[in-house]
C-alpha cells in the first residue's frame, strides 16, 4: 500500500501487505527466524542459522559472498526466487500486526506497520544514538538491491495505563486465534495478529497522531531509511520504513549494554595505560560475579569491567582534570557523565589511542561472549554497566545523542516473521 507521508506532527503507521513464510513450505517458523543483522555478529551465527533451514532469514539480511554488491545481488536473486517459489506470499489485505513476545513473566505487545519517515529535527522519532557511515552505506546497498524492508525497527512510545485507542486495539486483537504462534531456540514464544477492520486502523492511526517515538533499537535502519526516502522523489513507498512499536507504559522495555572487544590492546597495556588516570583493582570472578561488582560501582559513578586472559578488573573514579580535558563540553551534563562518553572520549581516544574501527573494536551485546573473544584473541574485553531508559529518553529529548552503540533495548523482535516489500 503506497501512501503519501504528508506533513503530520505525530506518529503515523500505516497497514502494508505483510510478506510471510508459508508454513507448508519451510520446515518450521521458528528454523527461519533470525535475530536482528547486528546481533548475529560472528561468522559462526550466520552459519548456525543457515544450517537450520535453507530458508532461514539470515540468507537475506546477512547473504555471504565476497564483496558488497555480490552480498547485495545474491540477496535479491534469494528473495526474488523465494517468492516465485512460494516460500515467501504477501497477506492479501493490508494490514497492521499485533507482535507478541512471551516467555516466563515476559510479555511484551506491540503494532507493526509502515510508519512515516521523519528527520531528527521534526521532535517525532527521537534517535538517540550516533551512527557509523559505513553501516548506513551497507544496510542501504541491501535495502535497495532487495526493495524491501526485511526486519523491524524497535520503537518505544508512551502510551497510557488505561486500554484505549492503539492499546485498546493491541489487547482485544490479542484475544483472538494468530496467525502464527512459533516458539524459538531461546524459549520465547513469537505470536503474530493481523489487524484490516478500517475502524481498528483509525482508532490507531487517531491515537498516534499526537505521539513522539524513541529509537530504541535500529538507529542505522533508521538512517537508512532516510537516506534511501532522499533518493526517491515522493511520494513513494520509501516515505516509509517498517517498525514495531511498543507503549513502554504498558510493557517496559530492558536495558542494557554493548560491550567492546579490543582485538590490538592486551589487558596488561589497558591496564598500565591507565594507572594513575582511573582507580584500578582486580574484582574476583566468575562472570556473574565480576558483572555484579560492576554494577555495584556504577551506582557510584564510571566504572568498567577490563577483562581479558582470565582475569577481571574494574576501572573506576576517573580523574577530573582528565575529564575535563578529554570530554566535550557543549553536551548536558548527563551526556558528560555517560560511561560510554568517558569510554570513547577519555579511554579509547586519549590514553588508549584506539580508533573506532571494525578492525579495532567489535561491539558485541553478550558479556561471555565478549569475553570469549577476548581470550581469544588475546584482546581486551570492555563491559559496561546499562544507561537508565529515562536519562536515554530525556537527552534525546534534547536532541543530544549519545556514542553509539550506548545501550541495548528488548526483547528485540524476531526478524523474518514479517517483511515489507517496495516494489
Amino acid at each position: 500500500m503506497t501512501t503519501s507521508a504528508t506533513t503530520h506532527d505525530g506518529l503515523r503507521l500505516i497497514p502494508f501487505h505483510g510478506l510471510r513464510y508459508v508454513p507448508d513450505r519451510v520446515g518450521s517458523l521458528a528454523a527461519v527466524t533470525s535475530p536482528p543483522y547486528d546481533v548475529v555478529v560472528r561468522p559462526d551465527g550466520v552459519d548456525y542459522l543457515e544450517s537450520a533451514d535453507p530458508h532461514n532469514i539470515v540468507r537475506l539480511i546477512l547473504p555471504q559472498a565476497e564483496t558488497p554488491d555480490a552480498r547485495n545481488e545474491q540477496a535479491a536473486q534469494t528473495l526474488q526466487d523465494w517468492l516465485a517459489k512460494g516460500v515467501l506470499s504477501a497477506d492479501p489485505e493490508p494490514a497492521l500486526y499485533v507482535y507478541e513476545q512471551r516467555k516466563g513473566r515476559l510479555l511484551q505487545r506491540g503494532l507493526i506497520g509502515a510508519l512515516a519517515l521523519s528527520p531528527a529535527d521534526a521532535g517525532i522519532v527521537l534517535p538517540h544514538e550516533d551512527v557509523m557511515p559505513h553501516v548506513v552505506t551497507d544496510r542501504a546497498g541491501l535495502m535497495r538491491a532487495t526493495s524491501a524492508n526485511l526486519e523491524p525497527l524497535l520503537l518505544t512510545y508512551r502510551g497510557g495505563d488505561v486500554a484505549v485507542g492503539a492499546a485498546e486495539v493491541v489487547e482485544r486483537t490479542a484475544r483472538r486465534a494468530p496467525l502464527l504462534d512459533t516458539t524459538t531456540e531461546d524459549g520465547v514464544e513469537h505470536r503474530l495478529w493481523a489487524v484490516t477492520d478500517p475502524a481498528d486502523q483509525a482508532a490507531v492511526t487517531s491515537d498516534l497522531r499526537h505521539r513522539q517515538a524513541l529509537i530504541a533499537d535500529g538507529h542505522h535502519r533508521w538512517a537508512t531509511y532516510l537516506r534511501l526516502q532522499q533518493e526517491h522523489e515522493s511520494p513513494t513507498p520509501w516515505d516509509f520504513g517498517l517498525v514495531l512499536l511498543v507503549d513502554t507504559v504498558r510493557y517496559p522495555l530492558r536495558v542494557r549494554a554493548i560491550h567492546r572487544m579490543l582485538y590490538r590492546l592486551p589487558l596488561a597495556d589497558a591496564l598500565a595505560a591507565v594507572e594513575g588516570s582511573f582507580r584500578v583493582r582486580p574484582v574476583n570472578g566468575p562472570l556473574p560475579l565480576a558483572l555484579e561488582a560492576l554494577g555495584d560501582a556504577a551506582e557510584r559513578g564510571n566504572a568498567f569491567l577490563l577483562a581479558g586472559g582470565g582475569s577481571f578488573h574494574l576501572v573506576t573514579d576517573p580523574d577530573l582534570e582528565l575529564l575535563e580535558r578529554t570530554v566535550r563540553r557543549d553536551r548536558p551534563e548527563a551526556w558528560r557523565r555517560l560511561d560510554a562518553t568517558v569510554l570513547h572520549a577519555t579511554l579509547l581516544d586519549a590514553l588508549w589511542q584506539i580508533p573506532d574501527t571494525p578492525d579495532q573494536i567489535t561491539y558485541i551485546h553478550d558479556a561471555a561472549a565478549t569475553v570469549a573473544l577476548a581470550e581469544r584473541h588475546g584482546g581486551t574485553a570492555v563491559l559496561l554497566h546499562p544507561v537508565r531508559e529515562e536519562v536515554v529518553r530525556d537527552l534525546a529529548r534534547q536532541g543530544v545523542t549519545m556514542p553509539r552503540k550506548s545501550t541495548s533495548f528488548g526483547p528485540k523482535p524476531a526478524t523474518g516473521l514479517v517483511l515489507r516489500s517496495l516494489g
